[in-house]
């Protein structure tokens, strides 16, 4: 394998580029073109220009169409593209690893060698990644509907959703931060402005995956069952949901958890973390708030956001979006302990989701609990 080849651009090219996203073009729409355009559309600093394929039917073609990135068959043409920074190849092809070694351009770098291999090794362990979290997702769906006849299933379903927010958020974070690293020990020689700037990042994107694996962490257990303190637990969780979704939210609560049953308290906090989760993923809102009122016989929990809402009817009819969005999962948590969900939203005005449960009926189930 030849090694890498980095190429520097002049100072006064670098410093006319400074201030603005790094323009990247990428050689291959393979698996290892696909997972980097997933990688850097997330990053506002880099901004995709382009992709060369000639295949149509290559696996990142329709990703590249939903991303708005221009396709083009001819790397050559690719080449010739004036607002180009960095140039990455992954096609894996001998002859345009060749033309790339003939390709000299002032102020632009070129990845390939060394760096490409290390890169699909990144992106071999990722599909190898995706490949099992499917086979876990598919073993949860049939595991999930024994859980609404058996409370017991819901310690597979935990674990599953843990799974995915590993997979989904702190994997991605590292493996974008391997990926940066590697990037700056080939500019740490040839420009050490460039390489500065790329640890700044760098350290910026770990800080993010250590505060998602604190998060994991706490998922984990949040409510300490020796004291089942649920609203310090949530206030808790609150507060980090707020740091890393950048949701402003509101926490209120009426009465006193005392008179909540063990049982209810740890079903109330998985029903308003899994309505908040979708809150994040699916309601593209700004803000929400979680209101709390325990009374001498009845519990009510509320969760409200602004978001963009969505016809409630027609989700319903459609199991599949019914389990994606997680709303089976709320109703049928909220049934387990004796009580009810209901959900309403209308699109363009939000959705609200409360929660009734009869703690009496509640407590007398559980007996000493």
């Amino acid at each position: 394998m030849p090694t890498a080849r980095i190429r520097k651009p002049k100072p006064a090219i670098a410093k006319k580029r400074s201030g603005r996203a790094t323009m990247v073009a990428i050689i291959g729409a393979g698996h290892g073109g696909t997972a980097l355009m997933e990688i850097f559309a997330q990053d506002p600093l880099v901004q995709i220009v382009g992709i060369a394929e000639i295949n149509p039917k290559a696996a990142g073609i329709k990703l590249a169409k939903r991303l708005n990135i221009p396709i083009i068959p001819d790397y050559r043409d690719l080449l010739a593209l004036e607002n180009v920074d960095l140039i990455i190849d992954v096609s894996g092809s001998a002859r345009v690893e060749q033309a790339l070694e003939d390709f000299h351009r002032m102020g632009v770098t070129i990845i390939g060698g060394a760096s490409a291999k290390f890169m699909w090794q990144l992106i071999e362990a990722r599909i190898r990644a995706t490949g099992e979290i499917e086979k876990t997702l598919t073993r949860y769906q049939a595991l999930y509907r024994l859980y609404v006849k058996e409370a017991g299933g819901a310690v597979t379903e935990e674990r599953t959703r843990i799974a995915c927010e590993i997979h989904d958020g702190l994997v991605q974070s590292l493996a974008g931060v391997n990926f940066k690293l590697d990037l700056c020990e080939q500019l740490i020689l040839k420009d050490p402005k460039a390489s500065q700037t790329t640890l700044r990042q760098t350290r910026a994107e770990l800080k993010l995956a250590i505060q998602e694996a604190r998060q994991v962490i706490f998922n984990l257990r949040p409510v300490h069952y020796d004291q089942l303190e649920l609203i310090p637990a949530l206030t808790n969780y609150l507060k980090s949901y707020e740091t890393q979704s950048h949701i402003k939210t509101e926490f209120s609560v009426t009465g006193n958890e005392k008179t909540m049953p063990p049982k209810t308290k740890v079903f109330l906090f998985r029903i308003l973390q899994e309505a908040l989760s979708n809150v994040e993923k699916h309601a593209k809102a700004d803000a929400v708030s979680v209101h709390i009122e325990i009374g001498r016989h009845t519990l009510m929990a509320t969760v409200q956001d602004n978001g963009i809402g969505f016809d409630v009817e027609a989700v319903s009819r459609n199991p599949e979006k019914w389990d994606h969005f997680g709303l089976r999962g709320i109703v049928e948590r909220a049934r387990l302990v004796g009580g009810q969900a209901k959900i309403e939203s209308y699109k363009g005005r939000g959705t609200r989701i409360v929660m009734h449960v009869p703690l009496k009926k509640e407590a007398a189930r559980n007996g000493t609990n």
